[in-house]
């Protein structure tokens, strides 16, 4: 399974890292090793020996009437500033739900242009499969002044975007949320349903169980995506309740070779707008 690299040639590590390339890389003082975990005990119960804990709260506006949606500048400046992010940081994000927060963290990034990043592929639970070292002593980080700008606004999309794209051909939605939800059977939503043409695979998928949560092979992941109406030459929105499943699947067609843009509003918005095409 090859791993693409990013297009930044000077970038230390490729988008997706195996425990044994990040070990090897671990005492390199550009590496900032970010833990966005789902639950925050295990975090203290043992991470990456000098990763730095993110509250993945700070990655989402959360309030307003679209509470997923990206933060402020000014918040994503004081965010980045006091995880000590600079320039130069080549940042490795895992999680311990199979990647989900950490892929919003990767995608927060390159939202702002900041290119120099990884995924811990299978996040602390293949690391542990790995059998390395953990710690459970805090690392705290070095505050850096980092400002931080939307340099890359194509990695979002917009719900009205996505509304002007729905009849183009060459346009898909990936709905990262599980059947239910997309059926319209169940959510919390004052809409129930999915965008109209927008083919559900659920963002567990995408994930092997029998290897610690890490990416499936890629080839059967494009055959099953192909399957399904997503291809390589598609401009592909991916969505879930608050783009934070949305966020991991954004990451896998990323890693995939995929033209993948991540809608922030994700169903929080869609299904509780009035002005939003809805299909069951």
């Amino acid at each position: 399974m090859s791993t693409e690299s990013q297009s930044s040639e000077s970038n230390l590590l490729p988008l997706i890292i195996e425990p044994e390339q990040l070990q090897e890389h671990l005492d390199n003082p550009q590496l900032l090793v970010i833990d966005v975990p789902a639950n925050g005990d295990s975090y203290r119960q043992g991470h990456v020996p000098g990763a730095i804990f993110l509250d993945f709260r700070y990655l989402m506006r959360g309030e307003g009437p679209v509470p997923s949606d990206v933060p402020s500048v000014e918040a994503l400046s004081r965010l980045f500033s006091a995880l000590g992010l600079t320039r130069d940081t080549h940042v490795v994000a895992y999680d311990d739900e199979g990647g989900g927060w950490a892929a919003r963290l990767l995608w927060t990034l390159d939202l702002i242009g900041h290119t120099r990043y990884s995924y811990l592929n299978g996040g602390i639970h293949a690391w542990r499969d790995a059998g390395f070292e953990e710690s459970s002593e805090p690392t705290a980080p070095a505050p850096s002044d980092y400002h931080a700008e939307i340099l890359n606004p194509k990695a979002l999309i917009t719900c009205d975007e996505i509304k002007e794209k729905l009849d183009d051909r060459q346009f898909a939605v990936w709905d990262a949320r599980s059947k239910d939800e997309y059926d319209g059977v169940r959510g919390n939503n004052k809409h129930l349903g999915h965008i109209p043409g927008a083919v559900n695979m659920d963002w567990l998928h995408a994930m092997d169980r029998n290897r610690a949560l890490r990416i499936r092979d890629y080839a059967e992941l494009i055959t099953e995506l192909s399957a399904l109406g997503l291809t390589p030459d598609m401009e592909i929105a991916t969505h879930c309740q608050s783009h934070h499943r949305s966020s991991f699947t954004w990451l896998v067609g990323k890693a995939l070779g995929f033209n993948i843009r991540g809608y922030a509003g994700s169903w929080g918005e869609w299904g509780n707008r009035e002005d939003t095409p809805i299909e069951k």
